[in-house]
């Protein structure tokens, strides 16, 4: 079985962590961090690249929206991307989380969160 590609309007399993990192980070959210978000949230690693190709591709469907800071205050300080999610992503983060809940009603793990074993 094939997969097809998220329209749009929905988001794939890591483009909703992305897009959930945004939003938990607000005015902080550039790679880096979204990937350290990540990774300290669900234990998964995860290479800058994927968070950077994902940005790309988000933006690119009008999902996502950045802003370039001024260079950090530091000797060699980089400027960063900051990212945001348009009303767009905004729709599209609602609809895949709409979609997993109503996947999610009437199973096992509906209710409670996983635990570790």
């Amino acid at each position: 079985m094939q997969l097809k590609k998220p329209k749009p309007n929905r988001l794939s399993e890591f483009e909703l962590l992305v897009v959930l990192a945004i939003h938990r980070l607000g005015s902080e959210a550039y790679g880096a961090e979204m990937g350290r978000e990540i990774e300290s949230r669900t234990g998964r690693e995860v290479a800058l690249g994927a968070i950077y190709k994902t940005l790309d591709r988000l933006e690119s469907r009008r999902l996502l929206t950045y802003e370039i800071s001024a260079p950090r205050a530091e000797r060699g300080g980089r400027r960063r991307k900051h990212y945001r999610t348009t009303a767009l992503g905004d729709q599209a983060l609602q609809r895949t989380l709409h979609e997993l809940d109503a996947m999610r009603t009437g199973t096992d793990y509906s209710s409670e969160p996983l635990r570790a074993q």
